[in-house]
């Protein structure tokens, strides 16, 4: 197959980037901006043409959506650039998708529910309700896609992280090196996701879509396993608790961290106090096994190690 990796200079698009070393399919990493030593296909996603174009040329099977406005606090007072990137671009790439039968695949968020008193982890099922314009316009792309009759899978994660770009395990890392002591917040709970994780994952939703797709033919069937899915690593944490072990695993063990409250960090954003994910849909359907977050920050923290 010829995959179209969207956002491919961020944290997931260099994740994909790896495994498609050792891949039998033809990638295309594409991006708005070049990046030092990283091949790169120049690409805005928010122009249909240009999207239409690259697809035909190159004869483009399958769309990974790794790009977006991430910013939560910024897409406060960005909403035109947002929704984007967030809402008008998904609806592009569907559109084409959906022109020459292929699949898109698209990372969306957490931030689509609110969290509110939710006690038990979201399934795919459960009612959106964003509390910020990141979450609002991250949903408006789900449903674009959604309705669009294109072949797609939709991919919920959170707390991404990886040894790439800027996150929180390269900030802490950083902050628990320099400082005696540091803050960090324990009423937001949720689980780590390590990049190279879920992109295993999506390696493995193409994998399946490949071997369908052998069997379907020219046929304009919809795929048989489309729809939402949620995937981050196992395990439920808070932030406090995930800086904590960030901190030991990466030997800075004096820096004092001290658990607080969201309150005492002011945002123009209200966070999900709960986005815990249920993971079972994903596991199942593509028969994955999805290591425990402390188990992917060691991989993660190994990793940077041996690289520096």
């Amino acid at each position: 197959m010829i995959i179209l990796v969207t956002g491919a200079n961020g944290q997931l698009g260099r994740e994909m980037r790896r495994l498609a070393a050792a891949s039998r399919n033809e990638y295309i990493f594409a991006d708005v901006v070049e990046a030092e030593g990283l091949e790169t296909t120049l690409l805005d996603i928010t122009d249909a043409q240009a999207v239409r174009r690259l697809v035909a040329d190159r004869r483009v099977d399958v769309i990974v959506n790794c790009a977006a406005y991430t910013n939560v606090d910024a897409a406060e007072t960005n909403m035109e650039q947002a929704e984007q990137l967030n809402a008008t671009a998904p609806r592009l790439l569907a559109e084409v998708m959906y022109e020459t039968g292929g699949l898109l695949i698209h990372v969306s968020t957490d931030y689509v529910f609110g969290g509110g008193d939710q006690k038990t982890p979201y399934d795919e099922r459960d009612t959106t309700a964003p509390t910020s314009v990141y979450g609002l316009t991250k949903l408006r792309g789900e449903r674009a896609i959604a309705g669009s009759r294109c072949r797609y899978v939709i991919i919920r994660t959170a707390w991404l992280y990886s040894e790439f770009g800027r996150n929180f395990l390269l900030t802490m890392r950083s902050l628990t090196a320099q400082r005696d002591s540091l803050q960090v917040v324990f009423d937001q709970v949720g689980t780590p996701t390590y990049a190279l994780d879920l992109a295993r994952a999506i390696a493995a939703v193409m994998d399946d879509y490949a071997e369908w797709l052998q069997q379907a033919g020219s046929s304009r069937e919809a795929y048989p396993r489309g729809g939402i899915y949620h995937y981050t690593n196992e395990g439920v944490c808070s932030w406090f608790d995930f800086a904590y072990a960030i901190a030991q695993a990466s030997g800075n063990t004096t820096c004092r961290i001290q658990p607080c409250l969201s309150s005492q960090f002011p945002s123009p954003v209200t966070r999900p106090a709960y986005s815990v994910l249920n993971k079972s849909k994903i596991r199942e359907t593509f028969r994955l096994h999805i290591p425990h977050w402390t188990e992917s920050l060691a991989e993660c923290i190994a990793s940077i190690e041996k690289t520096k």
